[in-house]
């Protein structure tokens, strides 16, 4: 029905008033050319040495002429079905995946080698190089969050930026785990897709509520793979001095500080979001095989849930319409030199 449908593109609807000067000149070159030549010749000449067609024929001419570029506006205009839709499965999604980085001071304890930031930088860049294809993006946080890269498909821009981040990245001591998943909420686009927040994190939360946070990011559609660096029962930090290559242990007013994994709370975001919790401990950092357990499932479950509805397509009849009138004016044209020769 054509009460059903609309056009994508209505505002080239005044392409239509060219058409009409297109045929206006025409017709007004064909009136013009019969004048010219019924300056020179009489009614009867003209009829023995000119192949003109009657005044019926350039009408017809010129109303098929009309109508080809009528339809052909039409068709940009791109008519479409208000009461059908096509549904479309997509074969492959492109994921959104924000990196989000813990670099507070406790980062730096060299229970993975050379130290856990350093080994976390080194097992994201070769992450980056599995989602080639995907967008991803960086946030660094420790008492507060930073966006280092937004999300980008360009992932030497994003492994530049990777390479720079340190423990001076965040101006703020402490663990705000919560405020670094907000900030990478806000940067996904809206709409369906595949979106995923990679935490790794060595630390627990202060009062930052991470998992109201991650709720909020369900209701997005963000799902959060959560990496704990460290042990939950708690141990000192032990850093080297890169200078003397003297070994300390990070304190505070004289009191060690233990690095303490919050384990449960990762759980918990996880869970909330159909992600899933990956308890590294202490042990080396392995993000490939993180990705291939846990992300890759994520974004495959994704591209076979990922379809979307498009409008019907009409603008196929225009055209045919608009190529048939065409044709048919050109017919017209060549019938009646024909009949004149003859």
């Amino acid at each position: 029905m054509i009460g059903d449908w609309h056009f994508a593109h209505l505002e080239l609807v005044h392409l239509i008033w060219v058409a009409i000067a297109i045929i206006v000149v025409l017709a007004v070159l064909e009136i013009r050319a019969r004048g010219v030549l019924g300056a020179f010749l009489t009614p009867v000449m003209q009829r023995r040495l000119a192949a003109r067609p009657s005044g019926a024929r350039v009408g017809l001419r010129l109303g098929l002429l009309a109508l080809a570029l009528v339809a052909g506006v039409l068709a940009l205009m791109r008519p479409q079905s208000r009461g059908e839709a096509v549904t479309v499965g997509t074969s492959k999604v492109a994921a959104d995946v924000m990196v989000v980085l813990d670099v507070s001071k406790s980062m730096l304890a060299e229970d993975a080698a050379p130290n856990r930031l350093a080994r976390a930088k080194v097992e994201i860049e070769k992450m980056a190089r599995q989602l080639a294809g995907h967008r991803v993006g960086l946030v660094a946080f420790a008492g507060r969050a930073a966006m280092l890269s937004p999300l980008t498909p360009d992932h030497a821009f994003f492994n530049l930026v990777l390479r720079g981040v340190d423990t001076r990245s965040v101006s703020r001591g402490g663990t705000r785990i919560g405020d670094a998943v907000r900030t990478a909420v806000r940067a996904f686009p809206k709409g369906p897709g595949a979106k995923l927040i990679v935490l790794i994190t060595d630390g627990e939360d202060h009062e930052s509520f991470p998992l109201d946070a991650a709720k909020e990011a369900a209701k997005v559609g963000v799902h959060i793979v959560a990496v704990g660096i460290g042990s939950e029962q708690g141990s000192p930090i032990q850093l080297t001095d890169p200078k003397t290559g003297a070994k300390t242990v990070l304190s505070h007013d004289g009191v060690p500080v233990l690095s303490k994994l919050d384990g449960e709370t990762l759980r918990q975001m996880a869970l909330a979001t159909e992600g899933a919790y990956v308890p590294a401990g202490t042990s080396a950092l392995d993000l490939e095989s993180i990705v291939n357990a846990h992300v890759a499932p994520i974004v495959r479950a994704e591209a076979d849930a990922s379809v979307r509805v498009v409008p019907g397509e009409r603008y196929v009849w225009f055209v045919l319409a608009s190529l048939i009138a065409l044709v048919g004016a050109v017919a017209v044209g060549a019938s009646a030199g024909e009949r004149r020769a003859s």
